[in-house]
């Protein structure tokens, strides 16, 4: 799955993974005086790598098929605890934007098919697990995804698999300067199913992660999530 990452996504990571594991074309996240900040911006790069930019629409969007019944609300088929969930938000140091840009990663490619219909349930879990700003979460649940399960994720479900995740800090020369309150991380994230016995073919997937917090002394938060 590969999608050019110089647009910044307001579409759900699920929706984009969608491609392969819905549709089949895929193979077999310190105290102190509050102190107000800037409004986020779109720092001058340090390179001349494909960082996206803050904000720019999105052009290039794949189709997706529509729901069957586009009007249900966006909750998740089931509300179990998926077999290896991820950390929570409050698990983690809110002040250290590299843990909670893993910690949310985690939880967005944490998926079993045993509790889950498929990628759109994590999504909307680290959403309500509080990962996301407030906004990003808006977007996410709001996202209208396909309904049919592809090849990939029926041959997943067969096997009753859940997803181990791996990361890998992967930025290069071209990462915006870090500010007060806002950051950009870029990770390769190893999404491999597993059940006993069996080992899929994993997913891999270059991500941009943009977090921003509002003071200094608040929690830093996924603003925007870039598959490429």
């Amino acid at each position: 799955m590969t999608f050019s990452p110089r647009w910044a996504t307001t579409t759900s990571v699920a929706t984009v993974l969608a491609i392969g594991l819905l549709s089949g074309g895929c193979g077999s996240g310190g105290g102190g005086e509050e102190r107000a900040l800037p409004e986020p911006s779109a720092p001058q790069a340090t390179g001349t790598g494909p960082y996206p930019t803050p904000s720019a629409p999105r052009t290039d969007a794949p189709a997706l098929p529509e729901p069957t019944e586009p009007g249900e609300p966006a909750e998740p088929t089931s509300t179990a605890t998926p077999r290896g969930s991820a950390v929570r938000p409050q698990e983690v140091d809110g002040t250290d934007a590299d843990a909670v840009g893993e910690g949310a990663l985690r939880a967005l490619w944490t998926y079993d098919t045993t509790t889950d219909s498929g990628p759109r349930d994590a999504e909307l879990r680290a959403a309500e697990a509080g990962w996301l700003t407030g906004e990003y979460a808006d977007q996410v649940r709001a996202e209208r995804p396909p309904s049919v399960p592809g090849v990939q994720w029926r041959e997943w479900a067969g096997h009753r698999a859940r997803t181990t995740v791996g990361l890998k800090k992967t930025q290069d020369a071209a990462k915006p300067p870090d500010t007060g309150n806002e950051v950009w991380r870029q990770w390769t994230v190893t999404a491999t199913p597993r059940s006993e016995g069996w080992t899929g073919d994993p997913v891999v997937s270059s991500v941009y992660v943009h977090l921003t917090r509002a003071t200094t002394d608040k929690p830093w938060r996924v603003a925007e999530v870039t598959v490429r």
